[in-house]
């Protein structure tokens, strides 16, 4: 979808021969944004100022606009459910890319699509490094320094099989209009708990790289991801109706809603809970294109590992629950 940038600038002029002045004082640097689906909003009167004016649905700043403000930021991130079963140690497997179940427009609802040549070996040539290949689809937020539940913005991205977050031609950094500042950086995907880094980061121009596959970047809650042999960290996977949870047992459990899905599948003609659905699927917890409620390799064990080692289950209770650490944004 385009999206139309409208900037607006005050010019400094004199008035009916009535000479005007600004004093230094008031030009500063600053600068920021607003944007809805369709449009995208640019406001300042000079080099950027650090005053901003904000109200429930509107957020200005005022300062001089030389040029348009793109910051780059690089993330590294881990996807537990394509590291259960590696083919190649280190590099999460791509299999929904290998069987064409990638789909073109972003999954988050907010219409960006992409060339599906991305999703060939290799990148856009196939002949990119295979550690380049897209696993999936990734959500970025930017929030609030001052407010953790504030969402500056938030965007598509996609995740390789290495943990780089790239911009969706798949393999260039990313780069976005956004203020250069500090803020919190979130990182979401549709079926496992997101993370968020513990303080915020200085976003710049030149560019800000974040790597939540170690246990050297702080983040925000405890335990918000899981440790993995290898000494990394790992997304959560689990979340199959994407409600910020993860449950085995109990009410409104994710092992349940597998269980449902897998036998209102039209194609399961015999209603047997041992069948697997293919496709782009929530309940398809590991990522390898098929869900699976009972048999070998199901998605409904993946599920009761995680609730019962999780390290905040102290009764190793069957009953507990796993909760996003990231703050409901708005």
């Amino acid at each position: 979808m385009k999206t139309t940038i409208i900037i607006f600038s005050i010019l400094v002029l004199p008035f009916f021969g009535i000479a005007q002045t600004i004093e230094k004082f008031s030009i500063d640097s600053g600068g920021a944004s607003i944007s809805t689906s369709t449009i995208q909003m640019v406001y300042t009167i000079g080099e950027v100022n650090v005053a901003e004016r904000s109200a429930a649905t509107i957020q200005m700043s005022e300062g001089f606009l030389s040029r348009f403000i793109k910051i780059k930021i690089n993330p590294k991130v881990f996807l537990q459910g394509a590291l259960l079963n590696p083919e190649t140690i280190g590099l999460m497997n791509d299999d929904l890319r290998n069987l064409g179940l990638l789909p073109i427009v972003s999954p988050f609802g907010d219409g960006k699509t992409v060339n599906p040549n991305i999703f060939n070996l290799g990148g856009i040539t196939s002949l990119g490094d295979f550690d380049d290949d897209i696993v999936d689809w990734i959500w970025l937020e930017f929030r609030d320094e001052t407010d953790v539940s504030k969402i500056i913005k938030g965007v598509p991205v996609l995740l390789q099989r290495d943990g780089d977050v790239v911009a969706l031609d798949g393999v260039s950094d990313i780069t976005l209009g956004v203020v250069p500042k500090n803020y919190y950086i979130v990182l979401q995907h549709r079926n496992h708990l997101g993370v968020m880094s513990a303080n915020p980061i200085a976003v710049t121009e030149i560019g800000t790289a974040i790597d939540f596959t170690k246990n050297t970047t702080p983040t925000y809650g405890s335990n918000a991801q899981v440790a993995l042999t290898s000494g990394d960290l790992a997304l959560w996977t689990g979340d199959t109706n994407t409600n910020g949870q993860i449950r085995f047992s109990g009410s409104d459990n994710d092992a349940n809603i597998i269980k449902d899905e897998v036998l209102d599948d039209a194609l399961n003609g015999f209603n047997s809970a041992t069948y697997t659905s293919v496709g782009y699927l929530l309940i398809d917890l590991d990522l390898s294109g098929g869900g699976r409620f009972s048999g070998s390799d199901n998605d409904s064990n993946i599920i009761k590992d995680n609730v019962l080692q999780h390290p905040n289950n102290g009764f190793n209770s069957p009953t507990f629950t796993i909760n996003s650490t990231v703050p409901v944004g708005n």
